[in-house]
């Protein structure tokens, strides 16, 4: 009983241990999870270690001319833990050398299936009330900004800096959750839970708050069982998660897509995605499913990182290993940063391709799809995405605004960069079109509809496209005028005349026609127009 008492202490240290760290560091009970093999040994050190001060054998040993007391070794004990901890190492070695790309270059190359496609028939051109003005930074920005708005929350709660942008009821939008300020501001708060969430309108800019009927209990910012980590933790001791992401489906209910990990090259090779867990971010409640099956609200089961990993390798790899690393023939990869595009409902990760040689050029960009992975390549040959940032700012050097990280757009059958140009508070005052193939052409404005105009303009006159030819009739029409209203539009001075019997609205611009504000209610005027099913008609001449 005396010689087991060591080992029955040492036990219990090691059982706590074990149960402390499980509950903090929260490792997943996976034979493809590396650092659970470091934990393993660990645990078997402290054994050895406890069990080294429980025993307390000692015998006399010369010590340069003295005799002194030392510990007795017990060699059986230290035997086992030497063991256990070689064989962790042993397993983690061969598990790195059964995934390690120089051996599986094949295996690297085809966990990305890749199709070549065509820009203009895959990518439609899209409206202005569709293309997401607003980067993560300037979301941001909003999303602080309206929080200190909040009276009733902002002493309790922060905005958290997820920011993750899906498309939601066909609009481009950033959503992030509230947090709690610290842990004394949840305590007071755990058992309503966090009331809201912020959303961002990327088109409009508009920032909404969504007071909930039923607060959110489980998110990054609790702590305990409802903290998220856990609650996936102690539901699935055996998964291996991507961090979690926050959405909301189309009713506008919260969420955590949990992405699972699967390896399936070696142990520890060929990080994918196999399945995702939704939670509840109100009740907890969640269901898994197979990567195939994730409900279509769901835009981000791949990350982004993931996905350009995965096409390095894809990219470089072509004729191998060595290829990728001596020739490097054929050898493509993507370029630094990303953006994302909707397309169809989906969420699309858009990053340029270029050579490994740094020449400041693409020869295509992908866009992937961040919930089925199906990526394709678009074949286009042009600037990479800092020059025609640098090409944009250059075109307001005198203001000195910056560019944001490009987003890829279809522009009258152009792959277009599109640009915002911000202020140094971070603000947006511009936006700027860059060809892709020509990054000179550079078209910009204070507005969507005047950055497009001067772009356009600029493609014709460069002989990249050639302007339809307008075939419609010209009419005239001379009446006499029996209101008249003006407004200012993108800083220009329009007038809008009603004409007698006629139920149509006839616009001119002031800066085109200096002589119709002096027109008045009665006058009679003649007005050229081409021929439209639009009640509002732009008149191509005005005279009295």
């Amino acid at each position: 009983m005396r010689k087991a008492k060591p080992h029955i202490w040492a036990s219990i240290v090691v059982l706590l241990t074990a149960g402390i760290g499980y509950y903090f560091l929260l490792p997943a009970i996976n034979i493809h999870n590396q650092d659970l093999l470091t934990y393993i040994a660990v645990l078997a050190i402290i054994y050895r270690f406890v069990l080294l001060l429980f025993n307390r054998n000692t015998i006399k040993v010369e010590i340069l001319g003295e005799k002194r007391n030392v510990w007795k070794n017990r060699s059986t004990a230290t035997k086992v833990v030497v063991c256990i901890v070689g064989v962790c190492a042993l397993v983690g070695i061969i598990g790195s050398l059964s995934g390690a790309v120089i051996f599986r270059a094949k295996d690297y190359r085809e966990l990305l299936e890749v199709k070549e496609g065509d820009f203009v028939k895959d990518v439609e051109e899209i409206s202005y009330d569709q293309i997401p003005t607003l980067d993560y930074d300037s979301a941001t920005k909003l999303g602080d900004r309206k929080m200190g708005e909040l009276s009733d929350m902002v002493s309790q709660f922060t905005v958290l800096d997820d920011y993750t942008q899906i498309n939601y009821q066909g609009v481009p939008t950033r959503v992030t959750p509230l947090g709690y300020v610290d842990v004394i501001k949840w305590m007071t708060n755990m058992k309503d839970g966090i009331p809201a969430y912020i959303s961002i309108d990327m088109v409009s800019q508009e920032v909404t708050v969504h007071r909930l009927s039923e607060g959110m209990k489980y998110t990054r910012s609790d702590h305990f069982g409802r903290n998220i980590y856990r609650h996936l933790r102690f539901n699935y001791p055996t998964y291996i998660f991507e961090e979690p992401d926050f959405e909301i489906d189309e009713n506008g209910t919260p969420w955590w897509v949990c992405s699972r990990i699967g390896y399936k090259i070696g142990l520890y090779g060929g990080r994918d995605i196999v399945g995702t867990v939704l939670v509840n971010a109100v009740t907890g409640e969640h269901v898994y499913y197979d990567i195939k099956d994730v409900p279509a609200w769901v835009d981000r089961a791949y990350n982004a990182e993931m996905i350009i990993e995965q096409y390095d390798y894809y990219g470089t790899l072509q004729r191998g290993y060595w290829n990728s690393v001596l020739g490097q023939k054929d050898c493509k990869q993507t370029t630094d940063g990303y953006n994302y595009i909707a397309i169809d409902d989906d969420v699309y990760m858009y990053t340029g391709i270029t050579s490994l040689a740094a020449d400041e050029s693409n020869v295509g960009f992908i866009l992937a799809n961040q919930r089925t992975k199906e990526t394709t390549f678009y074949s286009v040959g042009g600037a990479e995405e800092y020059s025609a940032m640098a090409s944009a700012e250059g075109e307001v050097q005198n203001l000195r605004y910056g560019a944001t990280f490009p987003l890829l757009l279809n522009i009258s059958g152009e792959p277009t960069y599109f640009v915002a140009l911000k202020d140094g508070a971070g603000l947006v005052k511009m936006y700027a079109f860059v060809n892709v193939r020509q990054y000179q052409i550079v078209g910009k404005g204070e507005t969507l509809k005047a950055c497009e105009a001067d772009y356009l303009e600029k493609l014709s006159n460069n002989d990249v496209i050639v302007p339809e030819e307008d075939t419609r009739e010209t009419l005239t029409l001379t009446a006499a005028v029996t209101d008249i209203r003006s407004a200012v539009v993108e800083g220009n001075t329009h007038l809008y005349f009603v004409l007698e019997g006629n139920e149509n609205i006839f616009v001119v611009s002031v800066a085109d026609f200096e002589e119709a504000i002096t027109y008045n209610v009665g006058d009679t005027l003649t007005i050229t127009y081409k021929e439209t099913d639009s009640p509002l008609i732009y008149a191509e001449s005005i005279e009295k």
